[in-house]
């Protein structure tokens, strides 16, 4: 096979696919990696596919911009409340603490943690801790630090520094984009920096996220696979993603 004939293979392939590994490329062709980098390079310059880190995926995936808390409600709305549901099992015997990640799907979990349920609950989310304000069992604590606007979260050094001490028995985390190559990821620095404080200082990790977050990357990785326990996603996960984490030591749960 010549090289254009395998380029335009390479294309159709992606173009089908969520995500293609350099490696998985190589075996199929029969080509050494640095061949197949080359021909990623090649297509990426075309804009016929976008490199990521260890492979490719379709153009149709790159990152859209990040959406503010209004437009996020909208999106998957029946995947999300399936997953908040599903995400409850996880919650620690009474008496013990979480920390609970700004995010829809994870603001959908905290509505429905029974309000008798005696739990000291960690937030960085404005809208998560005025749902959870009036638990009467509740030992609240909502943390302090510069509001970002678009997603309504508590970000900066003094959040950062408030996470520091604690090791809680379960975080909750949300992400904007999770891979089998670059990990768990989000648009914002600052964001990344407090969702990794709390991977960081729990002692479980179970994610939240739908499956259309799955398989793509975004600019700043904030976790390994190796630093989550769970992920709580929906039945719309590609089989092969799935398989993958698994393979990985990520537990997955389809909703």
């Amino acid at each position: 096979m010549y090289a254009e004939e395998r380029q335009q293979a390479i294309a159709t392939l992606i173009g089908r696919r969520v995500r293609v590994s350099v490696a998985e490329l190589s075996v199929l062709y029969g080509v050494t990696t640095e061949t197949v980098r080359r021909d990623l390079a090649v297509l990426d310059r075309a804009g016929l596919i976008h490199r990521v880190h260890g492979g490719a995926m379709p153009v149709t995936l790159l990152p859209a911009p990040e959406q503010g808390l209004a437009d996020r409600e909208k999106s998957m709305s029946g995947a999300k409340n399936s997953i908040a549901k599903a995400a409850l099992t996880y919650l620690p015997p009474v008496g013990g603490s979480i920390l609970i990640d700004a995010g829809t799907t994870t603001a959908r979990m905290a509505s429905l943690i029974p309000p008798d349920r005696r739990l000291t609950m960690i937030t960085n989310s404005v809208p998560i801790a005025a749902r959870l304000a009036a638990a009467p069992e509740a030992n609240l604590h909502l943390l302090g630090g510069r509001i970002r606007g678009l997603t309504q979260a508590a970000v900066g050094p003094d959040a950062l520094s408030a996470v520091e001490p604690l090791l809680v028995d379960v975080a909750f985390i949300g992400t904007n984009a999770l891979s089998s190559g670059h990990g768990l990821s989000t648009p914002d620095p600052e964001e990344a920096a407090i969702k990794r404080a709390m991977v960081k200082h729990a002692n479980h990790v179970v994610v939240l996220a739908d499956s259309s977050k799955i398989g793509r990357d975004n600019l700043v990785r904030f976790a390994a696979l190796s630093d989550i326990d769970v992920l709580v996603t929906d039945s719309g996960i590609d089989p092969a993603e799935a398989a993958e984490l698994l393979e990985r030591g990520v537990e997955v749960i389809r909703a």
